[in-house]
């Protein structure tokens, strides 16, 4: 698959990759490389100028935007938020979703503790802007909004700010459950997500570069992928071992 911009310039050169119901692939690279532009043609904001992306084995061309998009759960790194009750971001002001439904998803996230220690539950009203939650509590609602409309295919552009550690474990949290038994794309900003990833792709230039199973890279030392790694884990060396970016124990 091929994509421009501009008609002249390649973003996506070549890119060729198969996903397996249920698996999880990683899409690493330096800005600019063609990663947030794989996830736009997967929900068709545009369409790819040579090759086809497929979902369950259809050209994605075929479907109706608003069918694919019902499919395709996205979390980006910017969370749009507005100054309205908890009730209404996670609805989008939609009155035919039921509380229930909302508290099944808050809890099925296993984000039952965190909901309770909101001053009015699902009334909670948010300033504008959203200067009343954190980064890391946008996020919560983001995964929210998702794990409502139960897609088979989960896309996560992961937000790149350090989190306190509290909001950080909630949202692991979170994430593996949204995750579990759905299939998952995760344009990985913070290399400490990628415990739950069964397949690293590495793209340079709009290119992939290395592809490969995520266990079998990490310990090839020669690997792209174990080097970033090694990078990562260099500029952010953790007081306990358990936190290892590579996911060692």
């Amino acid at each position: 698959m091929s994509f421009s911009y501009d008609g002249t310039d390649l973003t996506l050169d070549g890119v060729s990759f198969t996903l397996a119901p249920g698996r999880t692939i990683s899409l690493l690279g330096r800005t600019g490389s063609g990663k947030t532009t794989l996830a736009r043609l997967l929900l068709r904001f545009h369409d790819p100028m040579g090759g086809t992306i497929r979902l369950d084995g259809v050209d994605i061309r075929a479907a109706r935007i608003a069918e694919l998009r019902a499919r395709i759960g996205l979390v980006t790194q910017e969370v749009q938020l507005f100054a309205a009750s908890i009730r209404d971001n996670l609805t989008f002001f939609d009155p035919a979703v039921p509380d229930h439904a909302l508290l099944t998803a808050i809890d099925g996230l296993g984000l039952g503790a965190w909901f309770d220690a909101l001053p009015a539950g699902l009334d909670t009203i948010l300033a504008p802007g959203a200067t009343s939650l954190s980064a890391g509590e946008a996020q919560l609602l983001a995964l929210v909004r998702v794990f409502l409309t139960d897609p088979g295919l989960v896309i996560l552009d992961e937000a790149s700010s350090r989190l306190d550690p509290a909001t950080e474990r909630l949202i692991a949290g979170a994430l593996d459950r949204l995750l579990a038994g759905r299939t998952g794309i995760i344009i990985a900003h913070r290399l400490a997500t990628l415990r739950r990833v069964d397949t690293i792709l590495v793209l340079e230039g709009g290119r992939i570069v290395e592809q490969g199973p995520r266990e079998a890279l990490m310990r090839d030392h020669g690997s792209r992928f174990a080097r970033l790694l090694a990078a990562d884990f260099a500029s952010n060396l953790p007081t306990d071992p358990s936190t290892d970016p590579a996911g060692r124990a």
